[in-house]
């Protein structure tokens, strides 16, 4: 299989890292109709095939993203409303479906981003200048974030008189306090690099997209010199104690190790760190297609 062709992104995998780029920087790396279809299928990509153990988001030019390019949907999928030159009939019938066909189009939108966490390997997102609106929904689902010091997070929808409806909400409310959340919905407000680190929404800010991209790189090896069936078995854990009691937690990675724990895994780890030299371990599998022989 392929890696998928993509406008909105440049994608490379080195090392056991891949790395995905938006690529639009002459337009804010702004969210255009292909960016919701393409990323899912990059995630998916990687995922299916095994082909990394780490993925990098990151992107070029002044600002990550500057979220969501309403201009190019039309207004279709942002407002309900629609009709333009159709007859009456025609336009009637958008009225009585244009609910659900709004609906279905958040759904999408919304498994576009949930694809970064729900695939089993640890995605590091790399944000420099603004991240703006949709990018808040985009960074919050992945594992991790760091930033370089000129970085700003603002929930722009609000200040456009919408409410931020692709993930950013019941994400970030597991990353911050409740009530700074509600400061930075109804007020639209930037919230800075520095600030960002101290409330933990990032992980470490860096001086330049330059040493950010070094630093994230090199926690993206760390990670990639694991066992990666022991990775995905922690990221999965994390995830499911973020959305479950500690009971339900604990009895759930009990029965994962009872099924997962790999003995041998763990001898070549220990074999590996008194010998200094890197584990040769498992890959993980490749997940089958549905419907694939």
């Amino acid at each position: 299989m392929t890696m998928p062709a993509s406008e909105c992104f440049d994608v490379s995998v080195d090392g056991h890292i891949a790395h995905i780029k938006l690529n639009r920087p002459e337009k804010r790396n702004a969210m255009i109709r292909a960016f919701w279809s393409e990323l899912p299928a990059i995630i998916h990509h990687i995922d299916t095939e095994a082909d990394a153990r780490v993925i990098v988001l990151s992107s070029t030019g002044p600002h990550f993203t500057s979220g969501l390019d309403v201009s190019a949907f039309g207004g279709a999928e942002i407002s309900p409303a629609s009709g333009g030159g159709e007859d009456a009939e025609a336009q009637r019938h958008a009225r009585l479906t244009a609910g659900e066909a709004f609906y279905q189009n958040v759904l999408g939108m919304q498994a576009s981003f949930s694809a970064l966490e729900t695939c089993r390997i640890p995605v590091l997102a790399a944000i420099q200048g603004g991240c703006i609106g949709g990018g808040v929904d985009l960074t919050t689902a992945c594992d991790m974030r760091y930033c370089t010091e000129d970085a700003f997070f603002t929930i722009y929808e609000t200040k456009i008189g919408m409410t931020a409806d692709v993930g950013t909400f019941p994400r970030i409310t597991k990353l911050l306090p409740e009530g700074l959340v509600r400061e930075l919905a109804y007020t639209g407000r930037r919230i800075h690099a520095a600030e960002a680190k101290d409330v933990g929404l990032v992980n470490r800010v860096y001086a330049d997209h330059a040493s950010m991209l070094e630093g994230v790189m090199e926690i993206a090896r760390e990670i990639a010199a694991n066992a990666p069936l022991a990775v995905a078995g922690c990221k999965r854990i994390i995830n499911y104690a973020r959305d479950h009691t500690t009971a339900d937690t604990l009895d759930y990675i009990a029965i994962w190790n009872a099924s997962m724990l790999q003995t041998d895994e763990i001898m070549e780890a220990m074999t590996a760190a008194a010998e200094k030299r890197p584990g040769n371990f498992a890959p993980l599998p490749k997940k089958r297609t549905i419907g694939a022989a």
